[in-house]
């Protein structure tokens, strides 16, 4: 089992037991709304909308992991993958003075190609291999939205 099969393993098993927690909640606070009295009654309701907004985010991680993934495997069916390697500290952390040398290349890209998805995906790939978490996610959700619009292109053509 590769590492991206064991990381979507891994997320269906944390949502089934989300899942499960949200339905205790909401049992619980279903109970609570309908003990009849004021406060029983308000706590009953924030149990009620805490879970739909957790929810609502999980929902939308799946989304974004499920179309990252997708993403990713058709760089790799492509051959377009980026192959950087960047060396890594005994704690796992990248060097930072690799990292920096290798963004480069794929910032230009993006830069001359701003509506290319692949690009975005790209970028995003070597700031998540750099630990740049928040920047990666920035890139491939960029790279979701820009692959999405050139679909819409493309149906709209024919």
């Amino acid at each position: 089992m590769n590492a991206r099969s064991r990381a979507i393993a891994g997320v269906m098993f944390l949502s089934a037991v989300l899942a499960i927690y949200f339905v205790f909640i909401g049992v619980r606070a279903v109970a609570l709304l309908m003990s009849g009295t004021l406060l029983a009654a308000l706590m009953g309701v924030a149990l009620l909308v805490l879970p739909l907004i957790g929810v609502w985010a999980l929902i939308r991680e799946l989304r974004f992991g499920f179309s990252a993934n997708r993403l990713a495997a058709e760089l790799e069916a492509s051959g377009l993958m980026p192959e950087e390697e960047v060396e890594t500290r005994p704690s796992g952390r990248p060097v930072r003075e690799q990292a920096d040398a290798v963004f480069p290349r794929y910032r230009d890209a993006v830069d001359a190609r701003p509506d290319s998805w692949v690009d975005w995906m790209r970028l995003g790939v070597v700031y998540d291999a750099c630990g740049d978490r928040r920047r990666a996610r920035a890139a491939i959700r960029e790279a979701i939205t820009r692959e999405r619009a050139s679909r819409r292109e493309d149906s709209s053509d024919e």
